[in-house]
C-alpha cells in the first residue's frame, strides 16, 4: 500500500523565476514546482495543493494558523501520512515553529525552500523538495516535531535559523546542529528531540513587539510601546540577559502596566539567566517580573508569546512555558 504524502505550496523563492531582462525574482502566474517530475519511492503517492503563493515576508500568523488547521484536517479526514510545505526562506523558521507549537498530528511535517529561483543556474529548489519528500515518507521522522530540510540536512523547527542572506547552506541549528541527513537512499537520523511543546490554537489575536537591545539604549521606546497598549514584548537582551541601566525604567513601566516582557539573548548561542546583580543585570530584571526564555531566538520567542497569551497572561505560568 502506498504512503500518501501531501505537498503544500505557499510561495517563496522556491516557486519564483528570474526575469531574464531585469534580473528581478518574483512569482509568476504558475508555480514552476508543479511541473517538476519528482522521482521518489514507488511506494509513495504524492498529492499537491497550492494553499498560498506569497513571498515569505507577506506571510502572517493568520496564514500560519490556516496552514496548521489545513494540515490537521487532511491528516485526519484524508489519511495523509506526511506533509511537505514549500515556503520562502525569510520567515520559514517562524512558520515552522508556529506549526511545531500548534499542529496536533504526529505524522512527519517538513518545511523546505530555496535560495535560488527555479530558472537560475544551480537552483536548489527541486532537490530540496525531493529530499523533503524522502524525510516526510520516513517512519523515523514521526514524533520528531516539525522539521526543516534544506541542503541535505534535517533540522528541528525549534533550533533552526537562517544564518546567511544568500548561501544555500543558510539554515543552521547553531547550538545543536542538525538531527539528521538526507542521502540518495533516504533520510537518516542521529538525534531526536527530548521534549514536546504543544498548544491548542484556534486564534492568534495578540500584538507582540520584538526589540533588540544595544549600547546606550534608553527607556523611550518602552514608554511608547506601553502607550500603544500592546499585549507583550520580546527583548533580545545583551549577553546572558542584561540591558543598559537607562532602559530599566521603561521595562518597569511595561511590567507596572501588566504587559509581559520575555527576554532572549541577541547572541545566537546560549541561554539567558539571572546572573548579574548590577542595575540592568538579569537578576534585577527577574525581580521586575521579566520572563526568561530557554534558548529561543527573538522571532521564535515572539511567536511563542503570541500563542501562549491566547491562554494565559499570568507571569508565573508564562515563565514555566518559556522554560520548555
Amino acid at each position: 500500500m502506498k504512503k500518501k504524502i501531501m505537498i503544500i505550496h505557499t510561495g517563496g523563492t522556491i516557486s519564483m523565476s528570474e526575469d531574464e531582462q531585469t534580473g528581478a525574482v518574483s512569482p509568476g502566474e504558475r508555480n514552476p514546482l508543479t511541473t517538476i517530475p519528482l522521482v521518489v519511492d514507488s511506494h509513495v503517492e504524492i498529492e499537491s495543493y497550492e494553499l498560498f503563493n506569497l513571498p515569505s515576508p507577506h506571510i502572517t500568523t493568520k496564514h500560519m494558523l490556516e496552514l496548521s488547521m489545513f494540515i490537521d484536517h487532511h491528516a485526519v479526514e484524508n489519511a495523509v501520512e506526511g506533509f511537505v510545505i514549500t515556503h520562502g526562506t525569510d520567515t520559514l523558521e517562524e512558520t515552522a515553529f508556529f506549526l511545531d507549537l500548534s499542529v496536533q498530528t504526529r505524522v512527519p511535517i517538513v518545511l523546505t525552500g530555496a535560495m535560488r529561483s527555479s530558472n537560475e543556474i544551480g537552483s536548489d529548489g527541486p532537490y530540496n523538495l525531493l529530499a523533503s519528500v524522502k524525510v516526510a515518507a520516513s517512519e523515523e521522522a514521526r514524533n520528531k516535531g516539525v522539521l526543516v530540510v534544506l541542503n541535505d540536512e534535517v533540522h528541528t523547527a525549534k533550533n533552526v535559523t537562517k544564518t546567511h542572506t544568500s548561501n544555500i547552506a543558510t539554515f543552521q541549528s547553531p547550538q545543536y546542529g542538525p538531527i539528521g541527513i538526507v542521502t540518495k537512499r533516504g533520510a537518516f537520523f542521529h538525534h531526536s528531540p527530548v521534549a514536546e511543546d504543544k498548544y491548542h490554537v484556534r486564534a492568534v489575536t495578540k500584538n507582540v513587539m520584538l526589540l533588540k537591545a544595544y549600547a546606550g539604549m534608553d527607556s523611550s521606546i518602552f514608554h511608547s510601546l506601553k502607550d500603544m497598549k500592546i499585549d507583550g514584548v520580546v527583548l533580545e537582551a545583551l549577553g546572558q540577559g542584561n540591558i543598559p541601566p537607562t532602559a530599566v525604567a521603561g521595562i518597569k513601566a511595561l511590567r507596572d502596566a501588566d504587559i509581559p516582557v520575555v527576554m532572549v539573548s541577541r547572541c545566537f548561542n546560549g541561554i539567558v539567566q539571572d546572573i548579574y546583580g548590577y542595575d540592568g543585570g538579569g537578576r534585577k530584571l527577574k525581580e521586575l517580573g521579566v520572563i526568561f526564555s530557554n534558548g529561543l531566538n527573538g522571532q521564535k520567542a515572539r511567536i511563542k508569546l503570541m500563542v501562549a497569551l491566547e491562554s494565559t497572561k499570568d507571569t508565573s505560568e508564562l515563565q514555566l512555558l518559556f522554560l520548555k
